[in-house]
Order: structure tokens, then sequence, then C-alpha cells
């Protein structure tokens, strides 16, 4: 497992555990610290930097799944984010997995852990995968 932050504090909470990689690096402002196809699996939670989807897309192998859930146009209601910028809008993870395969997508309202607006979508690289299921 990788974990990547730009706050070297956040991260020494991983420091020492077993089966974790850690890179400080700050993948906004900087070069991307991975090469083209190295992960399995992308996981982003409560991000949202959109010029990064076809980094991440790129980061993932053959049959290699994204995992991406973050907030959507709506939660200002609820609190923080707030800013437009940083919703998504209706729909928008969906245009951005593009060329992925979605395996699943929702949007709108959770309550739990907290009242918000979210988007998550679970979706596949191209190439043979085990999570497709073949039509009976």
């Amino acid at each position: 497992m990788v974990g990547v932050d730009r706050d070297e504090a956040v991260l020494k909470a991983f420091e020492g555990a077993e089966g974790i990689e850690i890179h400080v690096a700050d993948i906004e402002a900087g070069p991307w610290p991975f090469a083209s196809g190295s992960f399995d699996a992308v996981v982003v939670v409560n991000y949202l930097h959109r010029l990064l989807f076809p980094t991440l897309i790129d980061a993932l192998r053959p049959g290699g799944v994204l995992i991406y859930e973050t907030f959507a146009l709506g939660n200002e209601r609820y609190g923080r984010p707030s800013n437009r910028n940083f919703l998504l809008q209706p729909n928008e993870l969906l245009e951005r997995a593009k060329p992925l395969i979605v395996l699943a997508f929702e949007q709108g309202f959770v309550a739990v852990p907290k009242p918000a607006v979210i988007q998550r979508i679970c979706a596949v690289r191209d190439g043979k995968s085990p999570l497709l299921l073949e039509a009976a």
C-alpha cells in the first residue's frame, strides 16, 4: 500500500506501519512521483484536483480499479467544502473517469458519517479483470 500527501505531519501516523510505503509529495504543484501503470488500485477520498484525473487513470495497470469519493454540488448546505470550485458537478465523476469501465456510481445525499452531498465511483481500466462479469 502506498500513501501520498504533501503534509509530512499527516503521514507520520503511518510511519513504521508494516506494508505501507509513504511518499511526501505535492501532487498538485510538483511532478507525479509514480510511473505509468504502477497500481492495481487507486483510492481517493474527500479530495478533488480535477487536473489529476488523467494522471490517476494512467497510474492504473490494465485491470486496475479506481475508487473515488468526494463532495458534490449541494454540499454547501451541510458544511465544508462549500466553495463550488471544490464540489463536483452532477455526473462529473462519470465524465472524469472516462475511458474506464464503470462498475458502480452513486451521487446524492448521505447522512453518515455526517450529512453531505457526494459522488462515488468504482471503475476499472481496460484489460482482463476478475471484477467484470459476463452476461449468462
